[in-house]
């Protein structure tokens, strides 16, 4: 009986909305239109990446006053952060979505906030498919699994468990609360929501592989059983529904068999399970664009779970889904000419840019860099590219004498010591705990030389003609004939 009643009230609140705001004239398809039209929905409390518990926490307080969401908390973490259960539509098919179970992956729990606030919206030309969604399926969003690494941005939670490869011991709260959820749920379907490397491509020749989809394999023979069969056909769908987006930027996860991995015991414990993973995108440092892809995906996946779409897909077409693999760097310089003694060579350098976590402050990290690569790097691309021919690599000075302290350093002319073939400068006074600086020059308490190798810092001039054309600072170009600079930071180094 309360189940009818719940089912009248979603009908009823639906049937208003779709009365009190006539649909608007659809143009476009339902997947371009979503697309375009995501800023609508786009939650904006959520703007980066390291927003906090007590940001969803906010969002989650507000949403639980909508009628069409129920919204309580299910459980804990180590450190007694509330874990939340959002639920909505009252339909026979269950879905269970969970999102962050590593901390530093949030992208699909940005999306999951964009979801939710689709579906309390009306009157704009999507209310058959929010209909579809809300009558067919229940929805159960755990939209932050590990509120303990979100705090800190970190893969793990506070006992250092990746709870990814807790699915048997269930040695973690938040492993446990995971695994009782489904099995009091029996979930029909699951997704799987998480991060991965920006530098992955969608194979050898693809670009970055934007999103990345599986359907978790249940033995290593990749066995696809009644279960995992229908999770294969909806990777099909998604993979079809993203690609008018992202042309070939779709990749398949490792297609390996994890057995210590919930995605794979989901499918196992008789959950049709969906992997996504966001990746890289150009110019998408926060990965809002992929967030947005994101929201796509869920929507669609949800649509088709809703309707059976899914089932007229062909699975001979995910093995054809490129696999990824790291394919990429941050910085690919070609064809540089270096020397070494007597010997003269021409090798292209890969440089990557760590991001580095900040306890504190208004900065929430920097970046260091590191050499990944020098030699024949041409199977690889990189977000930056530079073609060095005809140019001379040379490892960066020391500029002596030094200066008194960074207000004295502030007044000097960087530019003009970068063209000197200077990277790095002595500062007698450097204010303690201080590991980076936003002037364009690395920063050393003490001459010391950084030798240009693999696993070292990238800090280096490009020369032609005798002068200085580029300025590599901390694996960032910095454009001295154009006055171009794009270096985020330089180090500090005691």
């Amino acid at each position: 009986m309360q189940s009818m009643i719940v089912h009248l009230i979603i009908s009823l609140v639906t049937a208003f909305m779709i009365l009190t705001n006539p649909p608007a004239e659809p143009t476009g398809t339902l997947h371009q239109r979503l697309y375009k039209q995501h800023g609508t929905f786009k939650e904006s409390r959520i703007q980066d990446r390291r927003f906090k518990h007590s940001v969803l926490e906010g969002i989650l307080k507000d949403l639980d006053k909508h009628p069409l969401f129920a919204v309580e908390q299910v459980g804990q973490s180590v450190q007694k952060k509330p874990i939340y259960l959002v639920r909505f539509g009252q339909g026979p098919t269950t879905v269970l979505l969970w999102s962050q179970m590593h901390g530093d992956e949030p992208t699909a729990t940005a999306a999951l906030a964009d979801v939710f606030n689709f579906f309390q919206q009306s009157g704009d030309g999507y209310d058959s498919l929010r209909q579809a969604v809300l009558q067919h399926t229940t929805v159960y969003v755990l939209p932050m699994l590990n509120p303990d690494g979100a705090e800190r941005y970190q893969r793990y939670n506070a006992q250092g468990i990746d709870l990814n490869r807790d699915a048997l011991r269930l040695q973690a709260p938040e492993s446990q609360l995971l695994k009782r959820m489904r099995d009091s749920l029996q979930a029909d379907w699951g997704f799987n929501l998480h991060d991965q490397n920006i530098r992955y491509a969608a194979g050898p020749e693809g670009p970055p592989a934007s999103i990345s989809l599986l359907a978790p394999p249940i033995d290593a023979a990749g066995t696809a059983d009644s279960i995992r069969l229908p999770a294969m056909q909806l990777v099909v769908e998604l993979n079809r529904v993203l690609q008018e987006f992202i042309p070939k930027g779709v990749g398949k996860w490792k297609d390996e068999f994890e057995p210590r991995a919930f995605g794979e015991n989901m499918q196992r414990w008789g959950t049709r399970t969906v992997l996504i993973e966001s990746g890289g995108y150009h110019n998408d440092p926060e990965r809002q664009q992929v967030r947005r892809l994101n929201f796509l995906a869920i929507l669609a996946g949800l649509q088709s779970i809703a309707t059976g779409q899914y089932q007229q897909e062909d699975i001979a077409y995910y093995e054809q889904i490129p696999e990824n693999a790291q394919y990429l760097y941050d910085v690919v310089i070609r064809n540089a000419e270096l020397a070494l003694g007597e010997f003269s060579y021409t090798a292209d350098i890969a440089i990557n840019q760590q991001e580095k976590e900040l306890p504190s402050g208004k900065e929430p990290f920097y970046f260091e860099s590191s050499i990944e690569g020098i030699g024949d790097m041409s199977p690889y691309r990189g977000y930056v590219e530079l073609d060095a021919k005809g140019m001379q690599l040379r490892q960066g000075r020391i500029y002596e004498p030094s200066f008194a302290n960074l207000k004295a350093l502030e007044k000097a002319n960087i530019q003009n010591l970068l063209k000197q073939g200077y990277t790095s400068v002595v500062v007698e006074a450097l204010p303690e705990n201080l590991d980076h600086t936003s002037l364009p020059i690395n920063i050393r308490s003490k001459p010391a030389t950084t030798p240009l190798a693999v696993g070292e810092p990238a800090d280096f001039v490009l020369e032609k003609g005798g002068k200085v054309r580029y300025a590599v600072i901390n694996g960032f170009l910095y454009d001295l004939e154009k006055g171009k600079n794009t270096v985020k930071n330089a180090r500090i180094r005691r």
